[in-house]
């Protein structure tokens, strides 16, 4: 898989892209990323990349003509599966979209800046919009390393056991059962004795019934949707 980052500012995206799964999938040769600085896509003496909105308002736009020569240099080298911009009125990115982008083999991913990109953008180059949450950051650097990370750690090889992405959270509409290791006591607290039986249809029934209660509990809206999908 390649993921090609376009941004204003490269810098924000240097640790998270360089560091723990992301990085050993780099190292393994699984995924190789690259960040597009769009201010060398200007031909502003200044490397403006942004400009007054028309009709007035507050806050600037991101200019079309970088942007558009940095997708047109991309898409010259090799052809994409998806170009996603990253905006607050995305679609609201989950595991079964990071499941679905994990099998794509190039993926472009723009960071949107201010009050967001010229909307013929939108309209030319973008293929997806997706959003981290109903919140707004500074730019779309962050949201995008968090999209990238989600998609990486699902990319064949990446995990040194693959089946323990299979038991995350979201992957069937269910958070995650609680979790234990060594001590199986600490200050009178005690591992549930089920865990430590022995017997996997009992522990993965524990298992089950725990994710269920949890997310029934913790996330209604889930539980709503996976007790639809299993009655239907």
């Amino acid at each position: 898989m390649r993921i090609d980052i376009i941004t204003a500012l490269p810098g924000l995206l240097t640790s998270p892209l360089n560091d723990s799964i992301v990085k050993r999938a780099q190292t393994k040769g699984h995924v190789a990323i690259e960040t597009h600085d769009l201010r060398t896509y200007s031909t502003d003496k200044n490397k403006n990349i942004d400009d007054y909105a028309y009709g007035g308002g507050a806050g600037m736009v991101m200019s079309i003509e970088p942007i558009a020569r940095c997708i047109e240099h991309l898409k010259s080298q090799r052809a994409y599966d998806e170009v996603i911009y990253m905006t607050p009125d995305g679609n609201r990115f989950d595991q079964r979209q990071a499941n679905q982008l994990s099998i794509l083999k190039n993926i472009i991913i723009l960071c949107g800046h201010y009050k967001g990109v010229d909307e013929r953008v939108r309209e030319k180059y973008i293929t997806k919009e997706l959003s981290i949450g109903d919140y707004v950051l500074s730019g779309g650097e962050l949201a995008a390393a968090v999209v990238a990370d989600a998609v990486i750690r699902l990319v064949p090889g990446v995990l040194n056991d693959e089946t323990s992405a299979l038991t995350d959270s979201f992957q069937d509409d269910l958070l995650a059962p609680p979790v234990y290791t060594r001590p199986a006591e600490f200050e009178g607290m005690e591992v549930p004795a089920v865990l430590l039986s022995g017997n996997e249809k009992a522990i993965e029934d524990w298992r089950f019934q725990q994710a269920a209660d949890r997310t029934r509990t913790r996330r209604p809206d889930l539980w709503e949707k996976f007790s639809g999908e299993n009655e239907s």
